[in-house]
């Protein structure tokens, strides 16, 4: 290909993109970057990758902040340590040594090393614990589970602050109790309720497959875009389940809070954040409300998706 050539097709993607950065400019979008994405053998890649991502979307006038977790590298650290996991209905029972080794895993090792990416391109990024400020407040779920949490109520004004002020916040999904012990929740509910708490225009889960399928085993069976009820009717029937309900049900409730859209998309595609928002294909799985436009309302409606229900 010519460097003329080369040139032309470089600008026709920026032409491409305009429309959509007008659209999101000075909204804020929610990003929950999952463990597993910085648990493979290109991790400084897929890394560095989203960081680019993440510091251009800021770039062009748009407000991200990043929910991360942190399972597969909290795994590896019991292992060496020799502490066995035990797991009830899917959750991980949190005694008091292994919360210790989640908050290392977690505030220690997976947020800094985000935070550093980021600011390898931009020094935009500043590290939030969710026991910043109160900003996730939390209730035992059970004791027989240990320190597993469920969400009692989102402060955001420390988040909200960071933005105000031009910064990123990445944010670690640790909460705390009423006494200020830290109680461990599923980081998926944790960035829906963030996002619903911002208003945010978008929730968008960066996961290790291409979106959701209405037959699981058929990856010619992608959801490209699905109203929140017929979500929901997924989960209730069994077609969504096991590691994916989490994310799915924060989709519906953030959808169903306030927050315009929500997103699962594959993490390993290289830069799969900007061809989500800035390209007319779009990527992946939309939600969106009950009753929402394919047109008119967003011209994010005109993509190339399919639909179902």
């Amino acid at each position: 290909m010519s460097t003329r050539q080369s040139s032309i097709d470089a600008a026709n993607v920026l032409v491409e993109a305009l429309p959509y950065i007008r659209r999101f400019a000075g909204r804020t979008v929610v990003v929950k970057y999952g463990g597993n994405a910085l648990a493979g053998s290109n991790e400084d890649e897929a890394l560095n990758l989203f960081a680019q991502d993440i510091v251009l979307m800021h770039s062009v006038g748009i407000k991200p902040v990043v929910v991360h977790g942190g399972g597969p590298q909290i795994n590896a650290l019991l292992d060496r340590l020799g502490v066995k996991s035990e797991f009830v209905g899917g959750l991980r029972v949190t005694d008091d040594e292994t919360m210790k080794v989640v908050q290392m895993v977690l505030s220690g090792q997976v947020n800094p090393q985000i935070v550093a990416a980021i600011n390898t391109f931009g020094n935009i990024a500043v590290g939030v614990a969710g026991g910043d400020a109160g900003l996730i407040r939390a209730v035992q779920r059970d004791p027989n589970l240990g320190r597993v949490g469920d969400i009692d109520r989102i402060n955001p004004a420390v988040v909200q602050g960071l933005l105000d002020e031009g910064f990123v916040p990445v944010i670690s999904t640790i909460g705390a109790d009423a006494n200020g012990d830290a109680l461990n929740i599923n980081a998926d509910t944790v960035a829906g309720a963030i996002a619903e708490s911002l208003r945010a225009e978008k929730i968008i889960y960066l996961t290790d497959i291409e979106g959701l399928r209405s037959k699981v085993e058929d990856a010619s069976s992608l959801i490209q875009r699905i109203g929140v009820s017929d979500l929901a009717a997924l989960v209730a029937d069994g077609t969504i389940a096991g590691g994916m309900i989490p994310k799915v049900q924060s989709c519906v409730q953030a959808v169903r809070g306030g927050v315009k859209r929500a997103h699962i998309l594959d993490g390993r595609i290289p830069h799969v954040l900007l061809l989500e928002l800035f390209t007319d294909e779009g990527v992946g799985t939309m939600i969106t409300p009950d009753g929402a436009r394919t047109s008119g309302d967003s011209f994010e409606g005109d993509k190339s998706r399919g639909k179902v229900g």
